[in-house]
């Protein structure tokens, strides 16, 4: 977090959330004041009630001469409707303040995230984002159209009750404010402290629950492949047992005795009252006024119990608000990739690394170190390597994925950091190990590298891609419509498609991450004719390549093969030379070979 976030984290959670309302935000203010009347005037009624035991009281048994208990009904009935619609109007104008707050945070994360780096969604899991801009932009609701506008009401209750616990008989009023206290010592005793450090642990365990539901519904065709059961998926099954684990301590361990007392007593206000009320009757004067003042505090101790539990509940609002908006002013401060003031084209198709290194936040070692090679325009060059040697890394500094943390990235002669963000993206094409189809046609799945495109330009695409054979076995051709309902492809067929949409795009650089990972023998072999259609270009000329890949057959005839290992260049030149010089890439190329040679013989089997 800097330092120009830290003022802002210091302020109130509700004034960080109405700030997401905009000029809105006066409706809350509005809403909450009227609710407070709302309480004020509500009341009146229980003070028309005192009037009657008074009246009452004071002519008995001559109950006829009362002739002012009629208009205290009328005035207790007028008091009650007002005070309902006073409330009803105070939450119009709460709802619409949070509705407004709860779209423009979810407006304002996704907009966000549609200009942050794409290596922070590598990061951070797809279905923890969803429940941070989704859910916690939901949970405000809640609070802001309900609990703040009740808040309002309960303190204007309380500072009512205090007022009206003195204004007949303070004895009687006291006797009525000690459950009132205890109450409160109760529930600071649940909220306060550690009931703040569960909230936070709790909203990150739903967080997590989320997270890894989501992975473990798309692996479930696994799960049930191999018949195993939900602890197959460790990470979902921990998430879960955290979950029950915290949630029954702070229910069971923290609040139950607290909570438990709490309702008690508040419940309770007559085990107060009452005995009192005997030990002060035999001294009083005026018996009668003492009785309408008992009759009073005993009707209106029914309210305490509604005020207190308000609060309660706008306490625990409160803290599930806090987080949630901390949580959201994370997801807007993730780094951004912002265009420069003066953003600069490049000069042709080539790329540089030059000294680069970097590091992933939260790790210490260096993912590259000192990296340097050039991609001279027209050229294939392929990255090679051992597992974890950075060849995946280097190629997402490219489109600028992540910017690296030292040492220049250059794209035609321009260092990334310099050129438009769209420019760049425009710049480069790029298929990557993680593909993903969306659940819409063939044809607008093509479309999304080019929206414009025609219905041929899509259909030569797909030639060019090798995807001939795939569109011919679709019921409905390239308008099949990929997912659950619809077709469904092999890894290699998805790869063809990805190559297909590489392809429309047109880019004059093109970066592949393992184009041929889940491509059978058939389906690489088509992967390789689309690579030669996607290098070529479609005006002819030649388009440049960074590619990464494990099955040293695809990069034998690159025009230069960079050999990463432990993040550093460990060697580079062509297929023949890096043989030749007999280093890593030679020892590679030999392991290769036996593997690619390898097969069960009858012999073995037996």
């Amino acid at each position: 977090m800097d330092k120009k976030e830290e003022p802002s984290r210091r302020r109130s959670a509700v004034s960080r959330l109405l700030d997401f309302a905009g000029p809105r935000k006066a409706l809350t203010y509005l809403g909450c004041t009227l609710s407070a009347i709302s309480m004020v005037v509500g009341f009146g009624p229980y003070v028309c009630i005192w009037l009657v035991a008074r009246d009452l009281i004071a002519v008995a048994p001559n109950w006829s001469t009362a002739t002012s208990i009629a208009v205290y009904g009328w005035w207790a009935l007028g008091l009650s409707v007002a005070s309902i619609l006073l409330y009803f109007a105070g939450l119009m104008c709460t709802h619409l303040a949070a509705f407004r707050c709860a779209a423009n945070m979810r407006k304002r994360a996704t907009e966000h995230l549609m200009h942050t780096s794409l290596g922070y969604f590598d990061t951070h899991a797809s279905g923890a984002l969803r429940r941070v801009v989704d859910g916690c932009a939901a949970e405000t609701e809640g609070m802001l159209a309900h609990k703040l506008p009740d808040t309002a009401g309960s303190v204007a209750m309380i500072v009512g009750m205090l007022v009206l616990f003195f204004v007949f008989d303070w004895r009687l009023g006291l006797a009525c404010l000690v459950p009132v206290i205890l109450s409160l010592i109760c529930m600071f005793y649940m909220m306060g402290g550690r009931g703040m450090e569960f909230m936070t642990k709790y909203m990150e365990s739903l967080v997590k629950m989320n997270k890894t539901g989501t992975e473990y519904v798309r692996g479930i065709p696994v799960v049930k492949v191999f018949q195993q059961t939900v602890h197959s998926f460790k990470a979902f099954h921990d998430a879960i047992e955290e979950f029950t684990r915290l949630a029954q301590d702070y229910a069971v361990r923290w609040c139950r005795t607290p909570q438990s007392l709490s309702l008690t007593i508040i419940n309770g206000v007559a085990l107060f009252l009452v005995p009192v009320a005997i030990l002060l009757a035999p001294g009083e004067g005026d018996f009668g006024a003492f009785l309408a003042n008992f009759a009073f505090y005993a009707i209106f101790s029914a309210v305490i119990p509604t005020a207190m539990t308000r609060v309660m509940f706008m306490s625990d609002a409160l803290q599930s608000a806090t987080d949630a908006v901390n949580r959201v002013e994370e997801v807007l401060a993730a780094p951004m990739i912002k265009a420069p003031a003066a953003p600069k084209e490049p000069v042709d198709n080539s790329i540089v690394f030059d000294d680069v290194s970097f590091t992933y936040e939260g790790v210490n070692e260096r993912a590259l170190s000192h990296v340097s090679f050039s991609v001279p325009a027209g050229s294939t060059v392929a990255l090679v390597g051992p597992s974890g040697g950075g060849k995946t890394t280097a190629t997402s500094l490219v489109p600028r994925f992540w910017d690296v943390c030292a040492g220049r990235v250059l794209v035609g002669g321009v260092d990334v950091r310099s050129m438009d963000p769209h420019r760049l993206m425009e710049h480069v094409a790029f298929v990557f190990q993680a593909n993903h189809l969306f659940k819409q046609s063939v044809l607008e799945n093509v479309r999304a590298a080019r929206p414009d495109a025609t219905r041929e330009e899509v259909a030569r695409a797909l030639s060019a891609a090798q995807c001939d054979d795939i569109i011919e076995k679709l019921p409905d051709g390239v308008d099949t419509v990929y997912g659950a309902a619809g077709a469904h492809f092999s890894g290699g067929e998805v790869q063809r498609l990805m190559l297909a949409r590489a392809i429309m795009k047109d880019a004059p650089i093109v970066v592949l991450d393992e184009a041929t990972a889940f491509a059978d023998p058939e389906n690489e072999a088509k992967i390789q004719k689309a690579f030669s259609e996607l290098a070529s270009g479609r005006s002819g000329e030649k388009r440049t390549v960074l590619m990464v890949a494990h099955r040293l057959s695809t990069v034998r005839k690159a025009d230069k093969i960079v050999v990463l290992d432990a993040g550093r260049v460990a060697e580079q030149g062509t297929h023949d030379e890096l043989l030749a010089a007999g280093g890593l890439y030679a020892r590679m190329w030999a392991d290769y070979e036996r593997a690619v040679s390898w097969k069960i013989t009858s012999e073995e089997v037996a």
